[in-house]
């Protein structure tokens, strides 16, 4: 019978995550996926047409499809000479439409999955509009998932909280697959990816913590390999897991790190841009069973996790 893995976050992080496990043998995969992007085309959606933003969750799809690399590049080109469609990716046109046609997000994804023939379920953690707020140290607050994602300025305060604010409900309501799949999961992976604007929201949606303390999953982080200024500047690995732990009420069962350090002149460019390596954790006493591996890619002078070192990792580990 096939293992249930479920990862839980959004963005860039979460692609790569999908990108490797996807062609898993005796694995079925499942994303669970953020709603709260506010920036680019995909904020310009959620504002102009009222519709929950496309763009995490079109990534998610991409990754989980066998036609993935021939299609990415059409689905991510930007329409230019249309003053409307201005900088819109295809992809996130197809699936605003396919949504307000189905008038239903959640059967605008799953449409859009049978198109491309994803090998798992893509799904929303919510199909509320909401969005996140993050209150500073100093007592200031910062409005909307991009304006956390990219700070103003040479310094910012610390995030002391977050929370999510609805639009036209009280209350934010989990969508109900994705509870369904949390209670039948073997592994539930968190990250990686942006802390406060990628895994953590899921979290704040009332009824997902809730099941990830109830489910018998075994529940894995996949650590960052930087640090991102504005959201968790000179955090350590335990930092990560501080704070994973404390938004999910839960401890984690499982750490994976990356342990391999990008090279030096690559560790300077992200200096400028005040990220650092993260260095992977040493041995833990309180029952966390501690994965290190080599899982870097630099490829384009981007530091990330490799798709294909994900894949070769779980077979080794977890099949």
């Amino acid at each position: 019978m096939s293992k249930k893995i479920v990862t839980i976050g959004g963005g860039s992080g979460q692609y790569v995550l999908l990108s490797g496990l996807r062609d898993l043998v005796d694995f079925e995969v499942t994303a669970v996926v953020s709603m709260v992007d506010s920036g680019g085309s995909t904020g310009r959606l959620r504002d102009e047409l009222g519709i929950l933003p496309p763009g995490d969750i079109l990534k998610c799809i991409l990754a989980l499809s066998p036609h993935r690399d021939s299609v990415r590049h059409l689905l991510q080109k930007r329409f230019r000479s249309n003053p409307k469609l201005a900088e819109h990716s295809v992809g996130n046109m197809l699936l605003a439409m396919l949504s307000q046609y189905c008038n239903n997000f959640a059967q605008g994804v799953k449409a859009l999955g049978e198109v491309l023939e994803t090998k798992g379920e893509v799904l929303p953690v919510t199909t509320d509009k909401a969005t996140l707020v993050a209150e500073l140290t100093d007592g200031s607050w910062l409005f909307g998932e991009s304006a956390i994602d990219v700070p103003r300025g040479d310094q910012r305060e610390k995030i002391k909280k977050t929370f999510l604010v609805p639009h036209h409900q009280q209350s934010i309501k989990v969508y109900p697959r994705a509870l369904e799949v949390i209670k039948k999961a073997d592994y539930i992976i968190l990250g990686p990816g942006d802390l406060y604007t990628s895994i953590t929201p899921n979290l704040l949606v009332k009824g997902i913590k809730e099941e990830l303390n109830q489910t018998k999953a075994q529940l894995v982080y996949m650590g960052n390999i930087m640090t991102k200024f504005g959201e968790t500047e000179n955090f350590t690995a335990w930092d990560f897991v501080e704070k994973i732990e404390e938004f999910s009420s839960r401890r984690l069962d499982k750490l994976i790190f990356n342990k391999t350090r990008p090279p030096g002149e690559l560790l300077e460019k992200y200096k400028k841009q005040k990220s650092f390596f993260v260095e992977p954790p040493s041995k833990d006493s309180n029952g966390r069973e501690i994965f290190l591996s080599d899982l870097l890619n630099v490829s384009g002078g981007v530091i990330r996790h490799d798709p294909q070192k994900i894949f070769n990792f779980w077979q080794v580990n977890f099949s």
